[in-house]
């Protein structure tokens, strides 16, 4: 069926490409054969080449041996020669990546003596700014009309360093003056998880905001498909890594598939669907290495909404319960606790309540790593308050479904297949799709393996 002018003006994709579809040449070129193939992919995001950004953050945090800094630093030129070594022409970009390697090498030396959220941001963009730089060309090598766009230009946030918040009207704006003339005549390469500050700094959206970015473009441009590939095709009912018995989900609603990446399901961003839900724009995940395969549909509405959807499972977490006899029967209380971590810039996930304490737990959210936890000034201030009690080595599953807190008997189903293992927090009944609880690291896999042949299977 052959399309018409005027249709094709009014569809519009925008393509995001996580790390491992990106990984290497072979990877790269398989992922530009999904743009060329749909006309309609005009914005294309990807991500840093797979493992890049793990070693960025390493050199950010600060490595002081030298040795084991240049280690680091000849792994990622390694990952990036071997691509350039594979293009028809590498001299049109190789003078951009060794400038681009050498920042790199600069910023590390400076962390390895003074680190900052700041000099993170700066750093860990680079992996973004390179891979585009090498995908980029092999589109052009393929004899696509590409050109590449750094992505700073448009994508607004604010200045709050490995976790920025974006600015989705100064989006739209910059989006339309400076992006939106490119699409005419060309296929537009350009970053996801970085942007800028209003004073041109360089920011993050925090650990996997490729997708989120794609999300907030699609949303600028007013986008019709929003396409997330990655190396599983599409979501499934829980990672397959866990137990072979996950199916696969071939739609899901808005209200699922948020709930799912909120809780850990590592295909999306927990940001990813606001923008799309904001603008109703369907959004497409599947992989690029199977990409007949086809994948998951996320839309407003889909045909069947089972009570039991999938298992989410997110590790690494924290909790922190307070707890003071002042809280009993009192009001002001929790009013203070949130005064004092909203000061302090934390987000609280789950709470759970009783007569004398709280229990809430934190999750990690920048490009820092390690356990998320409460800085010493608010542990200082909260200790005026209650006695406060941090625990560690945590995971959180969560279950994900339709009506659940409407449903009779579906608890007992749930607790019953559980006998065996220590919930220490539980969250029901506040959303009618999800279930969630606590449970120590080393059960987390077995609860969601348990759970998923007992509900799923």
């Amino acid at each position: 069926m052959s399309i018409t002018p005027a249709a094709a003006i009014n569809q519009l994709i925008v393509a995001k490409f996580g790390g491992t579809s990106v990984a290497d040449y072979a990877a790269m070129c398989r992922s530009a054969d999904i743009v060329i193939t749909n006309p309609h992919t005009k914005i294309v995001l990807i991500s840093a080449c797979s493992g890049v950004t793990n070693l960025l953050v390493a050199l950010a945090n600060g490595i002081s041996d030298i040795t084991s800094r240049q280690q680091h630093l000849q792994q990622l030129t390694n990952i990036h020669q071997q691509i350039l070594d594979q293009l028809q022409h590498p001299n049109t970009v190789s003078d951009a990546i060794y400038a681009l390697l050498d920042d790199i090498a600069s910023a590390a030396t400076q962390a390895a003596t003074k680190p900052s959220p700041q000099l993170t941001d700066q750093l860990v963009s680079h992996g973004e700014l390179l891979s585009t730089h090498l995908f980029n060309q092999i589109l052009v090598e393929m004899n696509a009309a590409a050109i590449r766009f750094d992505i700073r230009t448009v994508m607004r946030t604010d200045a709050q360093f490995g976790k920025a918040i974006p600015q989705p009207e100064i989006i739209r704006q910059l989006a339309q003056q400076h992006l939106m003339p490119l699409l005419a005549t060309h296929v537009v390469v350009s970053q996801g998880f970085i942007g800028s500050d209003s004073q041109g700094n360089t920011t993050t959206l925090g650990r996997g905001g490729s997708d989120y970015s794609a999300a907030l473009i699609a949303e600028a441009t007013d986008a019709t498909t929003l396409e997330i590939w990655t190396d599983v095709p599409g979501m499934y009912t829980t990672d397959p890594r866990i137990t072979t018995a996950a199916k696969p989900i071939k739609e899901i609603s808005f209200s699922e598939a948020s709930e799912m990446a909120n809780f850990g399901a590592k295909i999306l961003h927990p940001s990813t669907l606001v923008p799309a839900v904001r603008q109703q724009i369907p959004v497409f995940v599947g992989s690029s290495k199977a990409p007949q395969q086809g994948g998951t549909w996320i839309r407003k509405t889909v045909d069947q909404a089972p009570l039991f959807r999938a298992l989410a499972l997110r590790g690494n977490q924290t909790m922190v319960t307070l707890t003071s006899l002042n809280m009993f029967h009192a009001y002001g209380f929790l009013a203070e606790v949130f005064r004092i971590l909203a000061e302090h810039k934390i987000s609280v996930d789950l709470i759970t309540t009783s007569e004398v304490s709280v229990s809430l737990t934190l999750d990690q959210t920048d490009t820092g790593g390690g356990a998320p936890t409460l800085p010493l000034a608010a542990v200082e201030q909260l200790n005026q308050l209650c006695r406060v009690d941090i625990e560690q080595g945590l995971s959180l599953v969560a279950l994900i479904g339709n009506r659940m807190s409407n449903s009779k008997g579906s608890a007992k189903h749930i607790f019953g297949a559980l006998d065996a293992y220590n919930l220490r927090l539980i969250c029901y009944g506040a959303s009618p799709h999800n279930l969630c609880f606590l449970v120590d690291e080393a059960d987390a896999k077995s609860v969601v393996s348990t759970l998923h042949q007992q509900l799923l299977e």
